[in-house]
């Protein structure tokens, strides 16, 4: 029984070209970019060669692009740089990625105030809310562009609107979304943005932190002047190379991508709830990835639901792997009105261009059986599932 991969947001396989890309610059380009011997001046041009690529597809300058190890440190990297100096408000949506949340707590810690943006139950936020804030206090605001668990894709415009009016930075976390939609650093307004390469077919362990020219983001670590002094430590040539590469091939390649991914997911769509219902589509349907669909089926267990699929050889997601091991629903359902029942039976699918018209109608077959078969032992007293 070969597995199918419905947890495409989760990571992605690396393309080919992008491995070939990083064993080739490991062999060719293998000095430390920072040296000022020939060996490491060519390993600097392969470097900024890669800084100028994620730029010009982003619209950002090079100097803008700051490289890290993914979007977790890029975030963290954002929001505590931009928050250096006396405490104040910071706003965002509820339920953001665990490296908002957990840094934005760690900021709470300090003495900063978090006021939360309400969200309607389509995930995007209230659109007055935004009038029932204290800009006079406000000293950082920050969101996700695509929401990893639901797909949501945010208007970012209301929130750049007004920080701009208040000289407030705002943090986009865009991990999620770069790579599978189009996005435009100067167009969304925002004061620094996060991208990581695995979620794009690039390799694990390298992304990138844009910020905008003449921003003061104070440094979080330090040993070393790389990266304009905003990221220490000897850069990874190659790992660079491979997220441009990939970035690169999304971007030739975005409208038969898109296409590709948006046809699966609303085959899995319609074809699940044909098949297992009741089923509830979590979230927007207007306004979210491509590539994305939560679903809950009444009824059953999420977690249950996601063993069984694995042992049916099928991958799928309860919500963000960085957040995985809770027996709690998911914390954007909750907060977009979702009950907790339907809730903790939902599950997120997530297609991508390697998945298959033939592979989407096998999981469904098997998700089908899986869904019966645990509604019915629900219903029979003393039957495990």
């Amino acid at each position: 029984m070969s597995p199918i991969d419905l947890d495409h947001n989760a990571t992605t396989r690396p393309l080919p070209e992008v491995v070939e890309t990083v064993s080739r610059v490991m062999r060719e380009a293998c000095a430390n970019p920072g040296s000022r011997h020939a060996a490491g001046r060519a390993a600097r041009q392969v470097l900024e060669q890669a800084r100028e690529t994620v730029a010009a597809i982003l619209n950002a300058q090079p100097q803008e692009v700051v490289f890290t190890s993914g979007g977790t440190e890029a975030t963290n990297l954002a929001l505590f740089g931009l928050a250096a100096g006396s405490p104040g408000t910071v706003v965002l949506p509820p339920a953001e990625h665990p490296a908002t949340e957990e840094s934005v707590t760690a900021l709470e810690a300090r003495g900063w105030t978090r006021h939360t943006l309400p969200l309607a139950s389509d995930g995007r936020v209230v659109p007055d809310a935004y009038d029932d804030v204290a800009w006079s206090d406000v000293k950082l605001a920050t969101l996700m562009l695509a929401h990893n668990e639901i797909g949501v894709i945010q208007d970012v415009s209301p929130l750049a609107r007004r920080c701009a009016e208040h000289a407030i930075p705002l943090h986009v976390d865009a991990v999620q979304a770069v790579g599978k939609i189009a996005v435009d650093f100067r167009e969304l307004g925002a004061t620094t943005l996060a991208l990581g390469a695995h979620k794009f077919h690039g390799p694990r362990g390298i992304g990138a932190l844009l910020v905008r020219e003449g921003t003061r983001l104070a440094p979080t670590q330090f040993g070393g002047h790389q990266e304009a002094g905003r990221r220490p430590g000897t850069e990874c040539v190659a790992l660079a190379a491979g997220m441009a590469t990939a970035l690169r091939l999304w971007h030739e390649h975005r409208e038969q991508r898109t296409a590709h991914v948006r046809n699966l997911r609303d085959r899995l769509e319609s074809s699940l709830r044909e098949r297992c219902a009741p089923t509830v589509v979590n979230g927007s349907r207007e306004h979210r990835l491509p590539n994305t669909l939560n679903m809950a089926f009444p009824g059953i267990d999420g977690d249950a639901l996601l063993v069984s699929l694995d042992l049916d050889g099928v991958g799928v997601s309860l919500g963000s792997a960085c957040a995985s091991g809770s027996s709690e629903p998911a914390p954007i359902l909750i907060a977009i009105g979702c009950p907790r029942e339907a809730a903790l039976s939902s599950v997120r699918l997530s297609v991508g261009i390697d998945n298959t018209v033939e592979e989407i109608d096998t999981a469904v077959g098997r998700m089908a059986a899986t869904v019966e078969r645990l509604r019915q032992s629900a219903k029979t007293p003393g039957v495990s599932s």
